[in-house]
């Protein structure tokens, strides 16, 4: 990726665009394993544990066209910068949090500013990057996510282990802080192109306006990224309350985690290649196989190799796809309204991150734990179907 388009280089866009996500993803790394755990030690069933953690997604929900209108208006850096400073405080209230009213609202607060973080990191890279390899951009910003992913459950375990369950979000806190730091002080490249659209007064129109005008893209393309989304989301929660409910330690819990991020994370420049190749198509649909294939096999799993194994299996799964709905968004997105329209991009994706954990938390509160993997594997493998039918099967911008 030596030169993107409008006279912006590679080497100018890197370390904005991936430096401040590496850093916020290794400190969820630390952290996303242990949010069901926390609430657990806190009196949560598993059935709420399970909604503690979709509170990350329901946040996001939330947060997401604001995000859009709050970009739009100020600007991916500002933006960027008051998301990490809003994460770090929010993560802090979770490591002081000494009930579970407290803890549950310090993890909502994380999925508002997660919902900022991502919809500016995604605009950026759309602005800077040309379409012929916007594919390998996106999947590589959504492989730094998965390199922290791998790296955080590591340094997770080893803080478990010495000082508590705690201690992962204060060091979670002290990431977002550095990269709320260093985003502060990195030049913005995309300005000139903010202050063009702003003075044709395009950049103002409103979010719920640019909604309904491109609603039949939300409505169709919109729904098949709910559906990758949910089973996302879901790998994230089923897993470590699968591997507790089989008697794994919460250090080891993290280290199932960190297998299954290093599967994970070795794939998403090759997803992105055949994307940017063959269509976004080649890569969402065997991607979803496999996962709704993990979770069917998770319930028969009960020794840590073979949860780990299964876990491995789901990353690999989830890794491939890494950029798959940050670039059917980028490849929908209309140029005169981009931060508009990807604030309901996110808001499709995240209703499915809300939704998967959710089918969790309402399944087990009525049936054992296997069975809401066995109804995620069924519903993951459903989706693929509607995904098949709306996703292009040639990349945007090729004949």
């Amino acid at each position: 990726m030596s030169q993107p388009e409008r006279g912006v280089s590679w080497r100018q866009i890197a370390v904005p665009a991936y430096g401040p996500t590496i850093l916020v993803s290794i400190g969820q790394g630390a952290t996303l394993p242990l949010v069901a755990l926390s609430a657990r030690d806190l009196g949560a069933s598993v059935g709420v544990a399970a909604f503690v953690v979709a509170l990350i997604g329901i946040g996001q929900l939330v947060g997401d066209l604001p995000a859009g209108a709050l970009a739009a208006r100020i600007g991916e850096q500002k933006a960027l910068v008051g998301a990490c400073a809003v994460d770090a405080l929010a993560l802090v209230g979770a490591f002081l949090a000494h009930s579970l009213w407290v803890l549950a609202l310090a993890i909502f607060v994380t999925g508002l500013a997660g919902a900022v973080f991502s919809l500016a990191r995604q605009a950026y890279l759309t602005e800077t990057v040309p379409m012929r390899m916007r594919a390998r951009a996106l999947s590589t910003l959504g492989g730094t996510f998965r390199v922290g992913l791998f790296i955080g459950p590591f340094i997770g375990a080893a803080l478990v282990a010495g000082r508590g369950v705690g201690t992962a979000y204060a060091f979670a806190a002290a990431m977002s802080l550095s990269a709320a730091l260093l985003t502060a002080f990195l030049p913005d490249v995309t300005r000139t192109q903010r202050r063009a659209r702003a003075g044709t007064g395009e950049a103002h129109a409103t979010v719920l306006s640019v909604l309904r005008q491109h609603r039949r893209t939300l409505l169709t393309l919109g729904t098949g990224v709910l559906v990758i989304s949910a089973a996302r989301a879901t790998r994230q929660t089923i897993v470590p309350l699968w591997a507790a409910s089989q008697g794994l330690s919460p250090s080891t819990v993290s280290l199932v985690y960190g297998v299954s991020a290093g599967v994970d994370m070795l794939l998403f420049y090759p997803g992105g290649a055949i994307m940017d190749r063959y269509g976004r198509v080649f890569v969402a649909v065997p991607s979803m196989l496999v996962l709704g294939l993990g979770f069917l096999l998770l319930p028969l799993t009960h020794v840590t190799p073979a949860i780990a194994a299964v876990a491995g299996l789901m990353g690999l799964g989830n890794g491939i796809s890494a950029g798959v709905v940050m670039t059917l968004g980028a490849d929908a997105a209309p140029a005169e309204s981009r931060t508009q329209f990807l604030g309901g991009w996110r808001l499709c994706a995240d209703v499915g991150n809300a939704t998967g954990p959710l089918v969790v938390s309402a399944v087990s509160a009525v049936a054992p734990l296997a069975a809401a993997a066995v109804t995620m594997g069924l519903l993951t493998w459903t989706g693929v179907a509607w995904l098949a039918r709306w996703i292009p099967r040639r990349p945007a911008g090729t004949g």
